[in-house]
Protein backbone atom coordinates (compact mmCIF):
# COMPACT_ATOMS: atom_id res chain seq x y z
CA UNK A 1 0.00 0.00 0.00
CA UNK A 2 1.39 3.36 -1.06
CA UNK A 3 0.96 6.27 1.30
CA UNK A 4 0.79 9.69 -0.29
CA UNK A 5 1.13 12.81 1.82
CA UNK A 6 0.51 16.24 0.29
CA UNK A 7 1.65 19.53 1.73
CA UNK A 8 1.99 23.14 0.66
CA UNK A 9 -1.59 24.28 0.18
CA UNK A 10 -2.92 27.51 1.58
CA UNK A 11 -4.43 30.91 0.86
CA UNK A 12 -2.82 33.16 -1.72
CA UNK A 13 -3.81 36.25 -3.64
CA UNK A 14 -4.41 36.15 -7.36
CA UNK A 15 -1.14 36.33 -9.21
CA UNK A 16 0.74 34.64 -6.41
CA UNK A 17 2.52 31.30 -6.25
CA UNK A 18 2.40 28.11 -4.24
CA UNK A 19 4.35 24.88 -4.39
CA UNK A 20 2.67 21.63 -3.50
CA UNK A 21 4.67 18.59 -2.47
CA UNK A 22 3.70 14.94 -2.36
CA UNK A 23 5.82 12.34 -0.60
CA UNK A 24 5.53 8.93 -2.21
CA UNK A 25 7.93 6.00 -2.21
CA UNK A 26 8.11 3.51 -5.01
CA UNK A 27 8.30 3.40 -8.78
CA UNK A 28 5.07 5.16 -9.81
CA UNK A 29 3.79 7.57 -12.36
CA UNK A 30 2.25 10.48 -10.50
CA UNK A 31 -0.52 12.94 -11.09
CA UNK A 32 -1.87 16.05 -9.48
CA UNK A 33 -5.64 16.38 -9.59
CA UNK A 34 -8.02 18.98 -8.24
CA UNK A 35 -11.65 19.16 -7.30
CA UNK A 36 -13.59 22.35 -6.83
CA UNK A 37 -16.98 22.42 -5.05
CA UNK A 38 -19.69 21.06 -7.29
CA UNK A 39 -17.24 19.95 -9.97
CA UNK A 40 -15.70 16.67 -10.96
CA UNK A 41 -12.15 15.83 -10.06
CA UNK A 42 -9.83 16.71 -12.95
CA UNK A 43 -6.25 16.06 -13.88
CA UNK A 44 -4.01 19.09 -13.49
CA UNK A 45 -0.65 17.56 -14.39
CA UNK A 46 0.98 14.16 -14.63
CA UNK A 47 4.55 12.91 -14.77
CA UNK A 48 6.18 9.60 -15.57
CA UNK A 49 8.43 7.86 -13.08
CA UNK A 50 11.53 9.00 -14.95
CA UNK A 51 10.25 12.54 -15.25
CA UNK A 52 10.71 12.41 -18.98
CA UNK A 53 7.03 12.65 -19.83
CA UNK A 54 4.67 15.29 -18.49
CA UNK A 55 1.23 16.53 -19.40
CA UNK A 56 -0.98 19.40 -18.29
CA UNK A 57 -4.58 20.44 -18.55
CA UNK A 58 -4.83 23.40 -20.92
CA UNK A 59 -6.02 25.79 -18.23
CA UNK A 60 -2.72 25.54 -16.29
CA UNK A 61 -0.23 25.03 -19.11
CA UNK A 62 2.48 27.66 -18.91
CA UNK A 63 1.61 28.52 -15.29
CA UNK A 64 2.08 25.21 -13.45
CA UNK A 65 5.07 22.89 -13.52
CA UNK A 66 5.14 19.30 -12.31
CA UNK A 67 8.48 17.81 -11.35
CA UNK A 68 9.90 15.05 -9.20
CA UNK A 69 12.97 14.20 -7.19
CA UNK A 70 13.10 10.43 -6.97
CA UNK A 71 16.04 10.57 -4.54
CA UNK A 72 13.68 12.35 -2.13
CA UNK A 73 10.59 10.37 -3.14
CA UNK A 74 8.79 13.63 -3.73
CA UNK A 75 6.68 15.08 -6.52
CA UNK A 76 6.11 18.81 -6.78
CA UNK A 77 3.57 21.09 -8.38
CA UNK A 78 4.84 24.63 -8.76
CA UNK A 79 1.86 26.91 -9.32
CA UNK A 80 2.49 30.44 -10.57
CA UNK A 81 0.18 33.23 -11.67
CA UNK A 82 -2.62 31.69 -9.65
CA UNK A 83 -6.20 32.62 -10.46
CA UNK A 84 -9.37 32.41 -8.35
CA UNK A 85 -10.56 29.60 -10.61
CA UNK A 86 -7.60 27.50 -9.43
CA UNK A 87 -9.26 27.28 -6.02
CA UNK A 88 -9.84 23.61 -5.21
CA UNK A 89 -8.69 20.69 -3.13
CA UNK A 90 -5.57 19.33 -4.77
CA UNK A 91 -4.77 15.63 -4.63
CA UNK A 92 -1.71 13.69 -5.64
CA UNK A 93 -2.17 10.21 -7.00
CA UNK A 94 0.03 7.32 -8.05
CA UNK A 95 -0.20 4.46 -10.48
CA UNK A 96 2.09 1.61 -11.51
CA UNK A 97 3.32 1.61 -15.05
CA UNK A 98 3.10 4.33 -17.64
CA UNK A 99 1.73 7.79 -16.98
CA UNK A 100 -1.98 8.17 -17.69
CA UNK A 101 -4.38 11.09 -17.65
CA UNK A 102 -7.71 9.78 -16.37
CA UNK A 103 -8.79 9.86 -12.75
CA UNK A 104 -9.93 6.23 -12.90
CA UNK A 105 -6.47 5.04 -13.92
CA UNK A 106 -4.82 6.00 -10.63
CA UNK A 107 -4.70 3.49 -7.80
CA UNK A 108 -3.49 5.46 -4.80
CA UNK A 109 -4.59 8.85 -3.53
CA UNK A 110 -3.50 11.36 -0.94
CA UNK A 111 -5.86 13.07 1.47
CA UNK A 112 -5.83 16.36 -0.43
CA UNK A 113 -4.69 19.87 0.37
CA UNK A 114 -6.78 23.02 0.02
CA UNK A 115 -5.64 25.78 -2.30
CA UNK A 116 -7.60 29.02 -2.12
CA UNK A 117 -6.88 31.94 -4.42
CA UNK A 118 -8.47 35.23 -3.49
CA UNK A 119 -9.27 37.91 -6.04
Amino acid sequence: QVQLVESGGGLVQAGGSLRLSCAASGRYAMGWFRQAPGKERELVAAISWSGGSTNYVDSVRGRFTISRDNAKNTVYLQMNSLKPEDTAVYYCAARSGAVRFQTSEYDYWGQGTQVTVSS
